[in-house]
């Protein structure tokens, strides 16, 4: 048995997320192993790194499986991408240690949330960008979002539906930046919460166009409590941009540094 590691790339807006679900319901999961069985000639059941929500991007999103086919590392990234949608595509491929695994061995995760932010909305960005025609202050956003750096408890980030055991995070790098029409906001962290990073971007968008005073970052961390924390923003503009492993797994690099908005 060999265990194989996959970097996979995909347009979220046409599927119901990355987990597989009842027949006929679109996801990320279910198409990656329908083409990977065509290739491996056995079913094929795959473990990710992060479970995507619907409408959610991944740019370097990493999965790994189990299988008895000997095929070359070539072959499964060939082989998949010939059986994958244009809405999907494998980055590439590497066999990995039985120890590895794509979801318990990751160290950190990093998201990215594109803002598009000018008055008019954009047809080329149509559900790939949040579009937010206020004008918005970047530096005030990257200033607020500094207190959410560190490890916390962030019961206000986190969807009432949450699964996770409990609470805690640590949030190693929290940044905003714009570029020309986009307002750029990554967050690198050990794990995430569900709607964690878009809980953060709704906070951050009323601070950066106003609405709130810089001190309610902080504020709604302390709190603790979900009703307290705003809206929670479109999933549109979410990329989950990679993924980070130990380097004795010896896996290529997660994803372009550059990806972003195209100017």
């Amino acid at each position: 048995m060999t265990r194989v590691a996959l970097s996979v790339q995909y347009d979220g807006a046409g599927f119901r997320g990355w987990q597989m679900q009842r027949t006929g319901v679109r996801t990320v999961q279910s198409s990656l192993e329908q083409a990977l069985a065509q290739v491996a000639d056995h079913p094929i059941r795959l473990v990710c790194a992060g479970r995507t929500d619907t409408g959610v991007h991944g740019v370097a999103q990493v999965a790994h499986f189990d299988t008895t086919a000997a095929r070359s590392v070539r072959a499964w990234v060939r082989g998949g991408n010939a059986h994958l949608p244009p809405d999907i595509s494998l980055n590439w491929a590497s066999e990995v240690p039985d120890d590895f695994h794509a979801r318990f061995s990751a160290l950190t995760r990093r998201y990215r949330y594109l803002i598009l932010n000018q008055p008019q909305r954009s047809a080329l960005w149509h559900q790939r960008a949040t579009w937010y025609y206020r004008p918005l202050d970047a530096g005030r956003m990257h200033a607020a979002g500094q207190a959410l750096v560190g490890q916390h408890d962030f019961s206000a980030f986190r969807a009432a539906e949450c699964q996770a055991r409990h609470p805690v995070r640590e949030i190693l790098e929290l940044t905003v930046q714009r570029h020309g029409d986009g307002v750029v906001l990554e967050v690198e962290a050990n794990a995430f919460l569900h709607h964690m990073v878009r809980n953060i971007a709704g906070v951050l968008l009323a601070i950066g166009a106003g609405d709130r005073p810089l001190e309610w970052a902080q504020e709604v961390l302390g709190r603790c409590d979900r009703t307290q924390a705003g809206v929670t923003a479109p999933a549109d503009g979410l990329y989950l941009l990679a993924v980070r492993y130990p380097e004795r797994f010896d896996l290529p690099a997660s994803a372009p540094s550059h990806w972003g908005f195209i100017r």
